[in-house]
């Protein structure tokens, strides 16, 4: 089993930045999959950015790239979510989430393992 808990969300103004973190218990192979993904109220859950543990090659939506940046620390079991240049589009709750057997890094079924989710609120 895998345990995954979200820190680090909170309210920020439109223009400002805020760090996610992802604490990771029990196994982690180098050969999984870490995702961050999103859902707003009445919207789907919305993938948004992902890393290979092993390799710490990465992905992003469109909607993302160039404002967020995904990283690993192996060493504290950790994955991170920096976010800048935040807009109030970028309001909902973040998901930490694992795919061990490295399928389809787009779709919310591949990975196995979820967290609790926390919150992040951009104000205009």
């Amino acid at each position: 089993q895998v345990q995954l808990v979200e820190s680090g969300g909170g309210l920020v103004q439109a223009g400002g930045s805020l760090r996610l973190s992802c604490a990771v218990s029990g196994r982690t192979f180098s050969t999984y999959i870490m995702g961050w993904f999103r859902q707003a109220p009445g919207k789907e859950r919305e993938f948004v950015a992902a890393i290979s543990w092993g390799s710490g090659s990465t992905w992003y939506a469109d909607s993302v790239k160039g404002r967020f940046t995904i990283s690993r620390d192996s060493a504290k079991n950790t994955v991170y979510l920096q976010m800048n240049s935040l807009k109030p589009e970028d309001t909902a709750a973040y998901y930490c989430a694992a795919n061990p057997k490295n399928r389809l890094l787009l779709r919310t079924p591949s990975y196995e393992y979820w967290g609790q989710g926390t919150q992040v609120t951009v104000s205009s």
